[in-house]
């Protein structure tokens, strides 16, 4: 009696990791696997937009993306900074650079979430066709406002863009893996919902939605992945994001040790948050009728790859013992299964996107790594959804 006891408890904590192994394996390989190389179309029209771009205290490099943004803006096009709750000069520097400055103070309500809805507020005067989202220490790289514009215009879809984090040329080991997982989560997974004929989930920067989307939409939310939240309630409305590959929107990983810190257990954190809302709406009847919504969910439910691989290959040990004892074999046989989903899925998204980022010699050294990262879980779970809107430190300390 007590040993199926055990064997139950033990086959169900792979049991129910299969699951979100097993949609992983499926986006990263759909993501990887070799397609028709397609032509780009040139986008010639377009409707006029409005950038809308929050910063909080980010005086020392707003001016840099402004002038990025501006670069590709066209008669019509209006650029709005939200400054909020800054201490800086953010604001100063935005007008200084063309921009329509909105300047937040509300101490009590902090977050991105509230001032992309005081930008929302303020647009409400004379509303354009499409919004694009850019963060404030974001670059696009060449015609994404094009690319962006035109998609979520002719869609009537939101729209998100290949949201990419690069580590600096002279970054270690650390920064290397986090800018593939950063690739694998943004990039790899997102292009293999798209081929799968499912949406993806919005990340914050490089977004992209009509008004008629906007006008009644609420954002005023101090969540840290309130981006993620926002995706999944437009889902569950009927208008499901997109992937458009052909805009990429790039960040630099912050240069210190505890930027990287700080900002890892910020978004994990409210990753970690937000899974276990989807864990609740996916057992919900209700949730499977809309089959884009669920996918979203269920997307929603992959822990972070440093954690995904961690706690997969922790259960392995504690299922051959169960074997060994002579308990039972099922356990050890679900979680080598996944083990082996979780291999291929990440192997090729290394081999068709990631070895630039991530060269050969260096995979050694990748489980040390990711074994030197469990010690900011405890922090990161106690620290849960955190609402302060923190500037990460991209400083570099030399």
């Amino acid at each position: 009696m007590i040993d199926t006891a055990i064997l139950s408890v033990a086959t169900l904590l792979p049991a129910v990791l299969s699951v979100p192994i097993a949609f992983f394996f499926l986006e990263c390989v759909a993501g990887s696997w070799p397609a028709k190389r397609r032509q780009r179309v040139e986008m010639t029209i377009r409707p006029p937009v409005a950038i809308l771009v929050p910063a909080h205290n980010e005086s020392a490099g707003i001016a840099d993306t402004l002038r990025n943004i501006r670069a590709q803006m066209r008669d019509g096009d209006r650029l709005v900074v939200v400054a909020d709750n800054c201490d800086d000069d953010t604001a100063q520097v935005a007008r200084a650079e063309g921009a329509e400055v909105v300047e937040r103070a509300d101490k009590e309500r902090r977050g991105k979430g509230y001032a992309l809805d005081a930008g929302i507020q303020h647009l409400r005067q004379s509303p354009p066709r499409v919004v694009v989202f850019v963060d404030a220490d974001c670059r696009l790289a060449a015609d994404a406002l094009d690319s962006l514009a035109a998609a979520a215009f002719s869609s009537n879809r939101p729209i998100q863009a290949r949201n990419l984090q690069i580590a600096p040329t002279d970054a270690g080991l650390n920064l290397a893996v986090a800018e593939f997982a950063f690739l694998v989560k943004n990039q790899v997974r997102p292009l293999g919902l798209a081929r799968l004929g499912l949406p993806c989930l919005m990340t914050g920067t490089g977004m992209a939605l009509p008004w008629s989307l906007l006008e009644d939409a609420s954002l005023a939310s101090g969540h840290q992945v309130e981006d993620m939240k926002f995706g999944l309630d437009l889902a569950r409305a009927g208008h499901a994001p997109l992937f458009c590959p052909d805009a990429l929107v790039t960040s630099l990983f912050p240069y210190s040790k505890e930027g990287a810190d700080t900002q890892r257990q910020r978004w994990e954190g409210g990753h970690l948050s937000i899974m276990r809302y989807a864990i609740g709406r996916l057992l919900s009847p209700s949730s499977w009728t809309r089959g884009s919504y669920a996918a979203l969910l269920l997307d929603v439910t992959i822990p972070p790859l440093t954690l995904l691989v961690l706690v997969t290959l922790a259960i392995v040990p504690l299922a051959a013992i169960i074997a060994f004892l002579g308990i039972g074999l099922l356990p050890l046989v679900i979680a080598a299964a996944n083990v082996a989903l979780l291999s291929v899925a990440v192997a090729a998204s290394w081999l068709a996107h990631g070895r630039a980022v991530l060269p050969a010699r260096s995979l050694a050294q990748v489980p040390l790594y990711a074994a030197s990262k469990f010690k900011l879980y405890p922090k990161t779970l106690l620290a849960g959804n955190a609402v302060a809107w923190v500037r990460t430190d991209r400083t570099r300390h030399d």
